[in-house]
């Protein structure tokens, strides 16, 4: 055999590796990808052509154009959950980013016990969607609840929280923030990335820690910040378990609590409109996609990178 027929004979017997190696990989992979098709790309695909269609679970689907879409415009309580929603995102993200922000610079200064107060933190960022942490909330909140004891302590006659239209919204953004935990570690590991001799000059050159903490933690930690916004917003607009077991699923009281998420509940699995309820699923996308594109249109007017 010449070296020009070995030479053959190793390649085929490379392509022959090659091929049994990518069949492996394939049915190793498969799992995964059938699980994407069927959990994801296929419920994904049918919202969207149920968004088209009147559709109730027992009878077949009818196409009817875009009527949803065009009752969207016209629905009034959908226009109040909005609101709601609105409310809830843009009081209680910024409230929660600046509580992260604030734990995450005290942590920073070396405290005895760091990994303690860390996982301590971060603890209700865990919890705080979870169903048990609503009733808990519910139970603080309430008539004879945690807070009013303590400002009966102090003479003071406490209120319904919860049961109040007034207040009950507040509740709930209360317990959002509350659940800082998650952009706190984050933040933290953004400061330790920042380099101390940048605070020493500033303070040689007779600069105030205010001044500093402008000048020198915001610029270098504002993809960090940039980062955090976009999850929590996107987080806050999903938001569905706390108002739902606050309210007992009505979004009450007067609706007060009802989110947007909480509302395409009720009409995809009370009323059983899931065609409507499709519609809903994708105008909420389109609502944090738009808030997501103007945060990264934002971004180039306040967020500084190395490069």
């Amino acid at each position: 055999m010449s070296a020009l027929d070995e030479l053959r004979q190793l390649r085929r017997g490379g392509v022959q590796v090659r091929k049994s190696d990518n069949r492996a990989a394939f049915w190793f992979l498969a799992p995964w990808f059938a699980g994407l098709l069927l959990v994801t790309i296929g419920p994904v695909v049918a919202s969207f052509a149920l968004g088209f269609t009147k559709y109730n679970l027992i009878q077949p689907p009818k196409f009817i154009g875009f009527d949803n879409f065009a009752r969207i415009l016209s629905d009034s309580r959908l226009h109040n959950a909005l609101r709601v929603t609105f409310t809830y995102v843009l009081v209680s993200v910024p409230l929660q980013l600046a509580c992260a922000l604030g734990v995450a610079l005290l942590l920073n200064r070396g405290l005895r016990g760091l990994a303690f107060y860390r996982s301590a933190f971060y603890l209700p960022s865990l919890l705080g969607s979870s169903v048990a942490i609503a009733v808990l909330w519910t139970q603080v909140f309430g008539t004879d609840g945690l807070v009013n004891r303590l400002l009966g302590f102090f003479g003071v006659e406490g209120r319904g929280w919860i049961s109040d239209p007034d207040t009950a919204l507040s509740t709930l953004i209360v317990l959002n923030v509350w659940t800082f935990g998650s952009p706190m570690i984050i933040f933290l590991a953004g400061l330790r990335q920042i380099p101390e001799v940048y605070y020493e000059a500033a303070a040689i050159d007779g600069a105030s820690r205010w001044a500093r903490f402008r000048r020198i933690t915001l610029p270098l930690l504002s993809p960090i910040l940039f980062f955090n916004l976009v999850l929590q917003i996107i987080h806050a607009f999903q938001s569905f378990t706390q108002a739902f077991v606050v309210s007992g699923g009505t979004g009450g009281p007067s609706d007060s609590t009802m989110f947007y998420t909480l509302y395409l509940y009720q009409q995809g699995f009370s009323r059983f409109d899931m065609g409507y309820a499709s519609a809903l699923a994708w105008f909420l996308l389109l609502i944090i996609a738009a808030f997501t594109a103007i945060n990264f249109w934002a971004a180039k007017y306040w967020v500084f990178y190395d490069d």
